[in-house]
């Protein structure tokens, strides 16, 4: 760290932040090994051009930038946004900030991987529903 900080912070910021190609590779990595690749394979198959941007998006930042993240396990990011929000509950704000929750155990750490985690899934699944009634519409013109 004292001899070279550039370059440990380099280092660093690429594991955290690797480029958009590897989010890609990653993605459909992580992808796969959560949703098993029969799955995936059945949805790229389904990808229409209507949706191909919404896949590659939701591959390369939900699971290649979010569930590729170190910090949570898999089991946790697995569970849907309300049964994570039970388990977050915020401090009483007369407590001064500590950096683990006394009540539920949650670090900040934890608390920042499940708000970037929300935020990825507030969205995406909102989409990804409604992604399949433009195309169904666009398959029975004439």
């Amino acid at each position: 760290m004292l001899e070279a900080p550039e370059a440990v912070t380099a280092a660093m910021l690429g594991f955290l932040q690797p480029p958009d190609a590897d989010l890609d590779a990653l993605g459909a990595r992580v992808r796969a090994e959560v949703l098993g690749a029969d799955h995936v394979a059945r949805a790229a198959a389904a990808t229409t051009a209507l949706d191909r941007d919404f896949q590659a998006y939701i591959t390369r930042v939900a699971w290649g930038s979010v569930w590729a993240r170190p910090h949570f396990d898999r089991r946790t990011r697995q569970h849907h946004h309300a049964q994570l929000a039970r388990r977050a509950r915020p401090r009483p704000r007369a407590r001064a900030p500590h950096p683990r929750d006394e009540h539920t155990g949650a670090t900040h750490a934890d608390l920042t991987e499940l708000l970037l985690h929300v935020a990825v899934y507030a969205g995406v699944p909102a989409a990804n529903t409604r992604c399949a009634s433009p195309r169904q519409l666009v398959e029975e013109a004439p």
